[in-house]
């Protein structure tokens, strides 16, 4: 059997690609911080939740790809059902915790002297950096309770959007796409974003609630506006992957996948 000739093989293939690789860069590229304000050319805003005054929109670099993660479950839910979306979920938390013993065993590593200097490398002091090493660790080796609560926000998110998505489906048939698939979004990012700052930061670094909660209400106004944002996409993808499987196939995929 040609498996790269199976359409619905080579699909899954393709969708669950774009889902663990966008879920494993994301976990990565996480630690930075930056300004959606300044990335528009805008000043920073200065709003007051809960008591805690100073809140902008300073977001982890992870939040540009999650949305894509999101959008990946709903396709794969719909075509492959929520067996796979499970499973799917459960591998990627595996190779994210495999990522991360891995780049802390090489954090670990003991440096090259010309590496762990580069200062004497470059005759431009703006490009070197005196402690390469020290650089590398603290930019790769994201704190326990961060990634903890990353990888439990994760699976909740998982779980419920599967849940939402499917009772939604249940309820309107064929019907309302943009419904399912962006309501069942808006549900599981709006616990994610509660739940990995609550462990990352509440439980493993000790911050007061209130300052928690107004943080994640920061994160989940993006988070909304960037669900509702790329409610077209779904539809393309929807379309495409349509096309792709030819409307009989794409109909037996959708009918199998409600039953799981």
């Amino acid at each position: 059997m040609n498996i790269l000739k199976n359409k619905t093989f080579v699909l899954l293939y393709i969708l669950s690609g774009f889902f663990i690789t966008n879920a494993l860069v994301a976990e990565f590229i996480g630690v930075k911080i930056f300004s959606l304000e300044k990335t528009f050319g805008i000043t920073p805003f200065d709003f007051t939740i809960f008591g805690v005054g100073g809140l902008g929109f300073n977001l982890t670099a992870g939040v540009l790809l999650w949305p894509v993660v999101f959008v990946m479950t709903d396709i794969i839910n719909e075509y492959f059902g929520q067996k796979v979306v499970k499973f799917l979920s459960w591998l990627v938390v595996g190779l994210i915790v495999y990522a991360f013993i891995m780049v802390y065993l090489a954090i670990g590593l003991p440096p090259n002297d010309w590496w762990q200097s580069q200062s004497g490398l470059t005759s431009d002091a703006s490009t070197s950096i005196a402690d390469m090493d020290l650089s590398y660790g603290r930019i790769m080796g994201q704190g326990l309770w961060i990634i903890v609560g990353s990888m439990v926000a994760f699976l909740i998110g998982q779980l419920v959007d599967v849940l939402v998505f499917h009772r939604i489906k249940e309820m309107t048939g064929e019907k309302s796409i943009w419904l399912r698939a962006t309501g069942s979004t808006l549900v599981s990012q709006f616990i994610d974003s509660f739940v990995v700052l609550f462990i990352a930061f509440y439980i493993g670094a000790d911050w007061d609630f209130g300052r928690v909660m107004a943080i994640a209400i920061v994160n989940y106004i993006y988070k909304f506006v960037m669900a509702v944002l790329l409610t077209p996409v779904i539809y393309l993808v929807h379309a495409a992957v349509e096309k792709y499987l030819g409307a009989n196939l794409a109909t037996q995929m959708k009918d199998e996948a409600i039953l799981q």
